[in-house]
């Protein structure tokens, strides 16, 4: 029966580590296997894993404070539900929009198609959603790109 105290690796499962600096005659004397002199033979004698040989590490290659796109174009978005609920008569402009309070600036406007138009209206906005041009057009609307 096996109990804890008789328990033994089968024959040849472990093997005994190599010792090393124990004499010339061992095999493993003075340098103990590791060549001559250089980086290697020192104890810890290994760069860190991210050295590149000397190569600009990728840690200072890379901008270290963020990214800005400078040429990234911010749209004021604003849904057809937003346009429904209003109550001006004529063309939806962005400088009725911004009257309105639903966009802050007049520079870039995006119309979305979230919602359902009742009427025919005229938005003029400086993109339009491929959902709000058919639902623009499918209430006998105008879209008219800026």
């Amino acid at each position: 029966m096996i109990t804890l105290s008789n328990l033994k690796n089968n024959p040849g499962a472990r093997k005994n580590p190599k010792r090393v600096g124990r004499g010339s005659g061992s095999g493993w004397g003075k340098t103990c296997g590791r060549g001559q002199k250089g980086q290697k033979s020192r104890s810890g004698g290994k760069p860190h894993p991210w050295f590149e040989g000397g190569q600009m590490p990728l840690q200072r290659r890379l901008p270290k404070r963020g990214f800005t796109n400078i040429f990234k174009k911010s749209y004021d978005l604003v849904n057809l539900k937003a346009l429904s609920e209003l109550k001006v008569k004529g063309a939806l402009t962005p400088q009725v929009l911004k009257e309105q309070g639903l966009i802050r600036n007049m520079s870039a406007v995006k119309v979305l198609g979230d919602g359902e138009l009742t009427g025919a209206v005229e938005v003029h906005a400086h993109k339009f959603s491929q959902s709000a041009l058919q639902k623009i057009e499918k209430s006998g609307g105008k879209a008219v790109v800026l």
